[in-house]
């Protein structure tokens, strides 16, 4: 926690203030989270220090809060990309990104409980950056990102805005933006080295060296062979247990022979849809589904069964 408000004050994100006549501000809170590798081991304990933004008055404290995402598949391509031509793969994440956007509103909210200026306990903060939790961080985030880039000679992809690349005589490097993890591909290493200074040289980042996972996929390479794979088993067997299936036979097959799904098998009765219900079975779907997006194709077709009752 001590951490996170230094941060906090090293990137000058409040300064603190009496409150404004008919100002009132937005409160904030601590959320707790633990950090695991692409294994699930536990790394580090993490606190973040969040607005309350659902408190937020649109067209008062925000404007704009559209950000886009890099699509999955636009990140599976350049991974083939890579593989072909035997190219580098780097990753490096941006600390606390969203503290790199500048407000462009004036947004108050109270003083963190626990770290108050008890000499200036009356007092609330103005914000000057997009603190996690405030509706328009994402969008202040992805501002300020593709500004730095575009000024290192980086070409926007017209179809994916968070996909850039840069050519400079034979070399060549794409940058793949998601969230606050940069992925870095290319031919030319000291092309990507010079792209990395220069990314340290704005925000404060932290360098994955090569690329071992991205979204919690690991990253499987054997580069004599050109070959990458993806495997998302840590998520998998996280969604096994979460679903008290993890002890369940495993299998070849995503669907067994001769199941026959179908309305008649649908909750008719009222009790019968009341114990239905409370059973998570839409949750389970959207859990496969994401698993079946990234790395697991194979298994699209018995989700369409399933997701249609």
């Amino acid at each position: 926690m001590k951490s996170e408000i230094e941060s906090m004050h090293v990137n000058q994100v409040w300064n603190l203030l009496d409150p404004p006549d008919g100002v009132k501000a937005i409160e904030c809170k601590w959320v707790f989270k633990k950090k695991t590798d692409v294994d699930g081991n536990i790394q580090i304990y993490k606190t973040r220090l969040v607005a309350k933004g659902f408190r937020q008055i649109q067209g008062v404290d925000y404007d704009e809060t559209f950000s886009p995402v890099t699509m999955l598949k636009s990140i599976q391509i350049v991974l083939a990309i890579a593989a072909y031509f035997n190219y580098e793969i780097w990753l490096v994440n941006v600390k606390i990104a969203f503290l790199n956007g500048d407000l462009n509103e004036d947004v108050y909210m109270t003083q963190p409980k626990g770290f108050g200026d008890p000499q200036s306990a009356k007092k609330i903060c103005k914000l000057h950056k997009s603190i996690y939790g405030l509706k328009q961080a994402s969008w202040s985030w992805d501002i300020r990102f593709d500004e730095v880039v575009k000024a290192l000679g980086f070409v926007k992809n017209e179809e994916e805005p968070r996909v850039y690349k840069k050519i400079s005589g034979n070399a060549l490097v794409f940058l793949i933006l998601y969230v606050d993890d940069i992925l870095l591909i290319g031919n030319d290493i000291p092309m990507l080295e010079s792209v990395k200074t220069s990314l340290k040289n704005s925000f404060s980042v932290k360098d994955l060296g090569e690329a071992a996972y991205i979204l919690g996929i690991r990253i499987y390479r054997d580069r004599s062979k050109r070959l990458i794979g993806l495997s998302q088993s840590t998520y998998i067997d996280k969604v096994l247990k979460r679903f008290n299936m993890q002890d369940s036979k495993k299998g070849f097959l995503s669907m067994s022979h001769g199941i026959n799904l179908g309305k008649n098998r649908c909750p008719q009765m009222t009790d019968e849809r009341s114990k239905m219900s409370v059973i998570p079975y839409a949750l389970a779907i959207g859990s496969i589904m994401y698993a079946m997006l990234c790395t697991r194709p194979d298994v699209s077709y018995a989700l369409s069964a399933t997701s249609r009752y």
